[in-house]
């Protein structure tokens, strides 16, 4: 998004201050409601009340908001693609596909957006498809995303020697952004060795992650993303109490009535959290509850929990016996 294009700085300033920062979500539609109005058809500014509405849950009014600008404006890609992922959070995949196409039509060849519409297909239950379209990510595709949808990909086929060979490269070869990517990353591969039956391997690489992430978490306490990340390396650890502190307090940071797209993921790794741990009333009460909600998963984002996930993915293994699982997971996507 050009923020330049707005022609205001403190303009600017103040609503992204108030999205990204404060998640004074009012304030910013307000602010950029009023920049709308200064600047009628500028696209970054219907980008920004798209996001805006969604945050707020208004999503109706997001999705209008991007039509408003595509009508003005039918070939900007970036607005393109952000009705495809709004619809992706809806589970509408027919009409984020349809989307997701018209946006490879415009930026070709972009790993990113590839692996967005691989993602619509993995929600559905469709690998093949997916698969195919994340057949040139690898090792060094600078994208996380992109990434991380590719070791789900993995993970969902079971394909887990191939997952380990990915990330274990990836953590030795890659020059990462940001420690909270080389995090993120050390806790896929504890993950993937733990479903492969390396314990020990496992638990180095929980250490690795909790190592790197405690010092991160301690300099930013309020980061709910720190928060869920840690999480799931001590529950990786074996690490009970520590792992389920830390999950619960994510949803406190971030909770669904502040953020609505983030907000809900906080609750999905609780309930992950829970399932690594044996707690499974509790972790299918809030599965039942998030398979119906719009938002942005944790665990498959941007794409929201589906029933093919809960079906497809080894990590809700434990879960298979409970006939309420069973049902919810069995159930068709609309």
């Amino acid at each position: 998004m050009c923020l330049s294009c707005f022609g205001s700085s403190y303009s600017n300033f103040r609503s992204d201050v108030a999205l990204w920062v404060l998640r004074d979500y009012e304030l910013a539609k307000a602010t950029f409601g009023t920049v709308n109005k200064l600047l009628p058809g500028n696209s970054d500014v219907a980008w920004a009340l798209s996001a805006v509405n969604r945050r707020l849950g208004q999503w109706n009014e997001s999705l209008a908001a991007v039509e408003a600008g595509l009508d003005l404006d039918p070939r900007n890609g970036e607005l393109i693609t952000t009705s495809a992922w709004t619809y992706g959070m809806l589970r509408q995949f027919p009409m984020a596909l349809k989307r997701y196409d018209q946006a490879t039509d415009i930026i070709a060849n972009d790993p990113d957006l590839m692996s967005l519409k691989a993602g619509s297909y993995q929600a559905q239950g469709n690998l093949e498809q997916a698969a195919n379209l994340l057949s040139e990510i690898s090792v060094q595709t600078p994208f996380e995303n992109a990434f991380f949808i590719k070791v789900t990909q993995l993970r969902l086929e079971r394909n887990y020697a191939e997952a380990i060979r990915l990330l274990q490269t990836r953590l030795a070869q890659f020059k990462f952004t940001s420690e909270i990517y080389k995090g993120a990353t050390q806790v896929y591969l504890a993950i993937a060795q733990r479903l492969a039956g390396d314990a020990a391997g496992a638990k180095v690489t929980a250490e690795q992650a909790r190592n790197m992430l405690e010092p991160l978490g301690k300099k930013q306490p309020d980061n709910s993303n720190f928060a869920e990340w840690l999480a799931l390396a001590y529950a990786e650890l074996g690490e009970k109490d520590l792992a389920l502190k830390e999950a619960e307090r994510a949803t406190m940071l971030l909770p669904s009535a502040k953020d609505v797209v983030d907000g809900p993921g906080t609750e999905e790794n609780l309930a992950l959290v829970q399932t690594i741990f044996g707690e499974n009333s509790s972790a299918i009460a809030a599965l039942k509850r998030l398979v119906q909600t719009p938002f942005q998963s944790q665990l498959y984002g941007p794409m929201p929990l589906t029933p093919a996930y809960l079906r497809l993915d080894p990590l809700w293994d434990s879960l298979r016996a409970d006939p309420g699982f069973r049902e919810l997971s069995e159930k068709t996507q609309p």
